[in-house]
């Protein structure tokens, strides 16, 4: 049985409400509420979900950059959740984050040389003359030249600037790295080519990848497995291909179902859910699904599906029941 190099057990993440709006005493956004997830070493985990779904907490939970409400992280069998920042500081030079706007990730008064050497800088590695052939291999590895050392972030196209952030990333030899939204800022005729280099880079260095994306087409491409999430909870978990092939929740069926084909004589029915997402402070009892379902049961209104295995994945649904 293959070991996970990360392990989420019973994730959860509150925000609490300062709003008028919101008069109950108390109140917080169910960000994350129980989620459960394995990330094993060497492939592509794909998270997808409509905005608010609670993807990018998740993916900034697992990197420590937010907090847990409640339960536990276990990287490489070091439990961040019980650890001091001394050893979360040493983790996190393996787990690095790629962010959805590489301009506003980027620090505009400095220069791509002094971007890239700051995580030298912070864990105190290699000699200045290191740190420079080390930042022109970095480059070159994400497809740019040594000459771009010089430049500042608002010389760059969007597409230059995710490798710049790409080429940061890699600085500390990570074997984790969260990629939360990293192509949905760019133009369609880059994002392949950011994407060709992320799997380049898992092929020689043997990289994991926590993929969050939207963009279904693109999570197809990249991914090994595919976990679904639906107002904070994942509602279903498998490998990519019987996931495009035959989903199993009505919240997956429905997403898919929204992938365009290229094909202008291929008609594609669409499922329209009715109503609107329910709030994450006061989510529907029963399945968070269930308001917008169109197979609900009067089940459904009143008791939580557990995540449980069917046919080889998880799925959180009464009607496998």
């Amino acid at each position: 049985m293959k070991k996970p190099l990360v392990k989420i057990n019973n994730i959860k993440k509150y925000f609490p409400v300062n709003d008028a709006f919101f008069k109950q005493s108390g109140s917080n956004i169910k960000a994350i509420d129980g989620v459960d997830l394995n990330i094993y070493k060497g492939e592509t985990l794909g998270l997808v979900g409509e905005s608010g779904c609670g993807k990018s907490t998740l993916g900034r939970v697992i990197s420590q950059l937010l907090s847990p409400t409640e339960g536990n992280i276990i990287y490489d069998d070091i439990n961040l959740s019980d650890s001091n920042e001394t050893k979360i500081r040493e983790v996190r030079k393996n787990i690095q984050v790629v962010f959805q706007d590489p301009y506003n990730s980027l620090n505009p008064r400095h220069t791509v040389e002094k971007i890239i050497s700051e995580p030298f800088r912070i864990h105190k590695l290699y000699s200045v003359k290191e740190r420079r052939m080390r930042i022109q291999n970095l480059l070159e590895k994400v497809g740019l030249d040594s000459k771009h050392m010089k430049r500042y972030p608002h010389e760059f196209s969007g597409g230059q600037r995710q490798r710049i952030s790409i080429a940061r990333t890699l600085a500390l030899n990570p074997d984790f790295i969260i990629a939360d939204e990293p192509v949905s800022a760019l133009d369609v005729s880059v994002q392949s080519q950011i994407v060709n280099i992320f799997q380049d880079l898992q092929e020689e260095l043997n990289i994991t990848y926590l993929f969050i994306s939207h963009d279904l087409s693109i999570v197809n491409h990249i991914s090994d497995r595919v976990a679904v999430m639906y107002l904070g909870k994942i509602v279903e978990l498998t490998d990519k291909r019987n996931l495009y092939e035959k989903p199993f929740h009505p919240y997956t069926e429905a997403l898919l179902s929204a992938i365009p084909i290229p094909n202008p004589n291929v008609k594609k029915e669409r499922i329209t859910l009715k109503g609107g997402k329910p709030s994450p402070v006061t989510p529907p009892p029963g399945c968070p699904f269930h308001p917008r379902c169109p197979y609900r049961m009067d089940i459904c209104e009143t008791v939580v599906p557990k995540l449980k295995e069917r046919e080889g994945r998880l799925v959180s649904c009464h009607l496998y029941e």
